[in-house]
């Protein structure tokens, strides 16, 4: 990563502190002196907390759009569907639910505790700490902060550099909303990060790469706090011989091409049946054209087509289009780029060499490397070669089909004649599988990645009951735990 700036200026009554390791500290001291009183919070102080987020989003929603265009071109139509609308949706969500949520769940009784009851109650862990990516900065990084506060917890949130027009609107907005105590937003390049790492959170909520999510794993192991990673992969979509051949190749080129296939579960590459292959090719490449223009000047100048965010992410994945093109690889379509403006076409490849690069890294970027497939197990074998992915999409008509995908491969998710969709249901959990992350986001999901599940036995009669298996072991003793053992 490019080292920035570490120079941070609070603003109103904030105290002013640059982002090095001993005011870093003292942040987190004040957080965790201050926890006490943030922990006892009330559903409803924690819905205030969440509305003023609502609210701010609200005020400041062009301020949203024009720093997305200024971080990486994103259209305000994408800026309002992908950042905006996920938030405060995620945002009302648990408003409507923390109640819910925050309620202690009864437990049953086995037989040999009669007179007791048990409950779970879930508590906040602490102070924690956001580390959030530069594709979706507002998404992901307002949307586990929303969970940590309804989870009742204090937060630091360090965005990413990458995206600083996005990171400064969000230090604003949390600077006027909140009492640094409770959440603070800390901007900052590399070191930042490894300072904040060397603090004894109670748990950190990381979004990025697999390789970064490591040292954030190790880094947390130093103080044993618990880790939730969302991280991502390699994740395929899957058009079987029975599927919709033209539907599938609509979704899959709008998932891809989002964001300029800047997201963690866009369709990495596609695995079609031979006899579906060229008719597959044909209708993306149609879609392409609808989505983003029939010429590449048209798609160039398209104002809804974004940029990769900076030029090491762009020379990255114009390295992996070169090394496949030199490698074999067919270009469908697409193929140019610029690096001046950081723009790479939508592009489709088929005929890739399995050695490629393109096949074993993570593309993140606008390009669809097609594969044909002559059975599904083949298709399976494909995917199982390679770590977990986040995300796994399957097109098909066939219950068999999904049935063997669902028993034989792993993912994060899954989607069936869809993509991306399942992110966007708070009602289920979004995380990944292994190497494509550890714990689940959105609604009581992420909630509970937040707390602390406490078990509490209540003894309310019967309070020598117990004694009949204390030592020393008798007769009595004896035939009690052969009793209860016998119905086990």
């Amino acid at each position: 990563m490019p080292v920035s700036s570490a120079s941070l200026e609070r603003s109103g009554t904030n105290q002013s502190f640059s982002a090095d390791p001993k005011r870093l500290k003292n942040l987190f001291q004040r957080q965790k002196e201050h926890h006490l009183t943030v922990r006892q919070s009330t559903a409803a102080e924690r819905k205030a907390k969440i509305q003023r987020i609502r609210d701010g989003i609200r005020a400041r929603r062009q301020d949203i759009r024009d720093a997305l265009y200024a971080d990486f071109q994103k259209a305000p139509e994408e800026a309002d569907l992908t950042e905006v609308k996920a938030v405060m949706d995620e945002a009302s969500f648990a408003i409507k639910h923390i109640d819910s949520w925050m309620a202690s769940e009864s437990a049953s009784t086995p037989p040999l505790l009669m007179g007791t009851s048990s409950e779970i109650r879930y508590e906040p862990k602490g102070v924690v700490l956001i580390i959030s990516p530069w594709n979706y900065p507002f998404n992901l990084t307002l949307g586990p902060l929303i969970a940590a506060i309804a989870a009742g917890n204090s937060v630091i949130v360090k965005p990413s550099e990458y995206t600083p027009h996005s990171s400064r609107v969000m230090r604003e907005m949390i600077e006027e909303l909140f009492d640094e105590r409770e959440v603070a937003l800390v901007e900052g390049a590399v070191e930042t990060s490894q300072a904040l790492l060397d603090l004894p959170f109670d748990h950190i909520y990381f979004t990025g790469s697999p390789e970064v999510g490591k040292i954030v794993m190790r880094a947390a192991a130093e103080h044993l706090s618990s880790v939730t990673l969302e991280l991502g992969g390699k994740s395929p979509a899957i058009v079987d011989a029975t599927a919709d051949v033209d539907d599938a190749a609509a979704k899959i080129a709008w998932g891809k091409f989002t964001n300029t296939g800047q997201t963690c579960i866009a369709p990495d590459y596609a695995l079609v049946h031979e006899s579906r292959h060229d008719a597959f090719l044909k209708r993306i490449t149609h879609y392409i054209s609808e989505y983003y223009g029939q010429t590449d000047e048209q798609r160039r100048t398209t104002p809804d087509y974004a940029r990769l965010v900076n030029e090491k992410h762009f020379s990255r994945v114009q390295s992996l289009l070169t090394d496949a093109v030199q490698s074999g690889a067919t270009v469908i379509t697409g193929g140019q780029t610029d690096a001046d403006a950081q723009y790479i076409a939508p592009t489709v490849l088929s005929d890739i060499p399995s050695e490629s690069r393109i096949m074993d890294e993570e593309i993140f970027g606008p390009i669809l490397p097609v594969v044909p497939f002559s059975d599904l197990n083949s298709a399976i074998d494909r995917i199982n070669e390679k770590p977990n992915p986040l995300a796994l999409y399957l097109f098909t008509r066939d219950e068999a089909a999904e049935h063997s995908i669902l028993s034989r491969t792993h993912a994060g998710g899954t989607c069936i004649n869809e993509v991306l969709l399942h992110y966007m249901n708070p009602h289920i959990p979004f995380g990944g599988n292994g190497h494509s992350g550890i714990g689940m986001g959105h609604g009581k999901y992420a909630f509970r990645e937040f707390s602390h599940a406490r078990s509490v036995l209540r003894r309310s009669y019967g309070s020598k009951l117990m004694r009949y298996i204390y030592p020393p072991y008798g007769s009595l003793s004896r035939r009690m735990i052969d009793a209860a053992l016998k119905y086990l």
